[in-house]
């Protein structure tokens, strides 16, 4: 914990919310480790069990984890702004950041033009009344859906895939109960998790998806829910193949308790095709989002699912934030109907491809196993994160730890290839090799 902030309070309520005004004002960073709660407990004169409902309570906010020997920490991401946290810091000069997981800025398609041409069409304002899901966006959106084997009777559009997931778990869910996760997995779905009150339980994933064993155990062990990324996992690039999919669907047949939940990002921009999952239990959902292909500022994804399920979610918008822009559907529309931009996302699907190609093969040739089947971002397992970014930087290069996306799974590290130019491959694959010491094992299963 940092030695400039003191926690205070008498009890539970008190130094928890101690606690969280010291992750506001980041006097407790991210990563912080708090004080043992016997060590606090001595040192505020309370009782142990005061400090450990605090700890407690904190934790089902997702504002703390518990890493065993590493005691209890501030989480990476804690659900509560810190001061200045929407500002990012500008890279280091001279560093290339590739940790982000965005698409190259330069491949998205311009939006200037299709807004002009709404702004020039505009009718009457919308009103409270006569807001909703536009048909034509509805139509529009179950004809792609259904070009890749997804019934879509039932729709609805949520601010993005995870404003989706959120509203689909916190509409199953309560509280306390299980969630099965991949490991790695996304990492902005962890937090989700955790800011839910909800346990993860993490699945293994490979090449082509959750792995069926750590799927049956997940549901042994209670998950009420399962999610899962159809392509471009992130951060291992996997995609469910046919035949994974098609042992998850049995596996899963006649689970009426289970909610599944497919997260199809990466849509247009996955090159692998689709398996889908949709239908394999009586509750669950499929979502496909439009902020990879089309740009991350469009926070629109379309949700289908079966009738209560998707009825449960656009219930709980109309009372809620009520419904996605109807400026924000057009222009999505605007942009699925025209050629130009169906061939530029083709084109930056392409690009990405070729980037992850060239890096996966170039780590092969100096003996490093790493992982990429689709999507923007190569997986490498490692030894030793810590040191191997230490070092990565020193040699002018930023890429993301693996602690951010993992439950229980081994150390590696994220590279995201969009921002990678060709003459970097191979820089770049030389000071991977002199930082890492490959993790014993192939894969990056659990």
């Amino acid at each position: 914990m940092s030695a400039r902030y003191q926690v205070t309070g008498t009890t539970a309520v008190e130094i928890s919310a101690s606690i969280e005004s010291g992750i506001r004002a980041a006097a407790l960073p991210p990563g912080a480790a708090l004080p043992p709660v016997r060590a606090l407990a001595a040192e505020l004169a309370v009782s142990p069990a005061t400090v450990a409902r605090a700890y407690q309570e904190l934790r089902q906010r997702g504002l703390v984890v518990t890493a065993g020997r590493y005691g209890t920490r501030v989480r990476p991401r804690p659900p509560v702004a810190a001061r200045r946290s929407a500002l990012r810091p500008p890279p280091a000069p001279g560093l290339r950041d590739l940790s982000t997981g965005e698409p190259d800025a330069t491949l998205l398609p311009p939006l200037g033009p299709h807004l002009a041409t709404l702004a020039a069409a505009a009718g009457a304002p919308v009103s409270y009344s006569g807001a909703g899901v536009l048909p034509d966006l509805v139509e529009a959106a179950r004809a792609r859906l259904a070009a890749d084997g997804v019934p879509a009777d039932e729709l609805t559009i949520t601010g993005g895939a995870l404003d989706g997931i959120e509203r689909l778990l916190g509409a199953h869910l309560r509280p306390g109960d299980a969630v099965a996760v991949e490991d790695p997995g996304w990492a902005n779905l962890l937090d989700l998790v955790a800011a839910l009150g909800l346990r993860p339980i993490g699945v293994p994933v490979d090449d082509d998806g959750p792995l069926v064993a750590g799927v049956r155990s997940a549901l042994a062990a209670g998950a009420r829910a399962l999610v899962v990324t159809s392509r471009a996992q992130n951060p291992t690039g996997a995609a469910v193949s046919a035949q994974r999919a098609g042992e998850l669907r049995e596996l899963l047949a006649g689970r009426p308790d289970l909610l599944l939940i497919e997260d199809d990002h990466a849509a247009e921009l996955a090159r692998v095709p689709l398996h889908p999952l949709a239908g394999a239990t009586p509750t669950w959902a499929f979502l496909r989002s439009v902020s990879k292909p089309f740009g991350p500022d469009l926070r629109l994804a379309v949700l289908v699912g079966d009738e209560t399920t998707v009825a449960r979610v656009a219930g709980r918008a109309r009372v809620g934030a009520g419904w996605v822009s109807t400026v924000l559907q057009r222009l999505v529309l605007a942009l699925w109907r025209d050629p130009a931009v169906t061939e530029l996302v083709d084109r930056a699907a392409g690009s990405y491809e070729r980037r992850r190609g060239a890096l996966l093969a170039a780590l092969a040739r100096r003996g490093l196993a790493a992982h990429g089947r689709s999507g923007i971002n190569v997986w490498l397992p490692v030894a030793d994160e810590t040191s191997a970014l230490t070092a990565l930087r020193d040699a002018g290069w930023a890429v993301a730890p693996g602690a951010l996306y993992r439950i229980a799974g081994p150390p590696g590290l994220r590279i995201t290839v969009s921002r990678l130019a060709d003459g970097d491959v191979e820089p770049l694959a030389d000071a991977l090799a002199d930082a890492v010491r490959p993790a014993p094992g192939a894969g990056f299963t659990a």
